[in-house]
């Protein structure tokens, strides 16, 4: 299958005061289009770090990053900002929905910052995620789990072949986070590359690949 993440002896740390602390230490990685792949490790074993070097967030200080086959690593920020914009929907742990934003406008706004505005397609997407009733409530208005179903919805209106998802179960109760977990593996199934980080076990069940940390090394 065609390889749309290559990492070649990537590296990424951080500065605190005078030291460097190291987090990620010479990862090499490939993920093919369509793969649904779970990073895990414990707390501190760089699989955050790895996936913000995934998703444009953050440059590593060495090595080789191609996603689809644009070498991304020495990219400036505006180059990075593109790359995500076409490529990258986020789905994180604490939803990072605005709070005077209906859910409509908290699900379309990524379109507009593309200049791509497109309000049909987000009530489309709301629709598909089971939220077709809800599109001018509040984030405030709705349980975790529809939350995370907005974010979900959110990170799919630009139409990203990647979805990177961290720690998206994590503050969810059980059967909000397999309702979750089923659209991630259904989104999956429609061609979508799924990566997301986890430490759950029943979380990670739903990928077909698992990649492990420990100290920044792939174990």
């Amino acid at each position: 299958m065609e390889k749309i993440i290559k990492l070649r002896n990537i590296h990424k740390g951080y500065r605190l005061g005078k030291n460097f602390v190291p987090v990620i230490q010479g990862v090499d990685m490939e993920i093919a289009r369509g793969d649904f792949v779970a990073l895990m490790g414990t707390s501190g074993s760089g699989k955050t770090t790895l996936m913000n070097v995934l998703g444009c967030l953050d440059i590593p200080e060495k090595g080789e990053y191609f996603l689809n086959d644009r070498d991304v690593a020495g990219m400036d920020e505006d180059e990075l900002a593109e790359v995500r914009n076409l490529n990258v929907g986020f789905v994180f742990q604490s939803f990072n929905l605005i709070a005077d934003l209906t859910v409509l406008e908290n699900v379309s706004l990524p379109s507009f910052y593309a200049d791509n505005e497109d309000i049909g397609k987000a009530e489309d997407i709301l629709h598909k995620v089971g939220l077709g009733q809800k599109i001018n409530h509040y984030p405030n208005e709705l349980s975790g789990g529809q939350r995370q179903r907005v974010a979900i919805a959110r990170a799919l209106i630009n139409d990203p072949g990647i979805i990177l998802a961290d720690e998206p179960t994590g503050n969810l109760d059980s059967v909000s986070g397999q309702e979750v977990m089923n659209i991630f593996k259904r989104l999956n199934e429609e061609g979508k590359t799924i990566i997301l980080v986890t430490h759950d076990e029943f979380t990670a069940s739903f990928a077909s690949r698992h990649i492990y940390l420990k100290d920044g090394i792939i174990a």
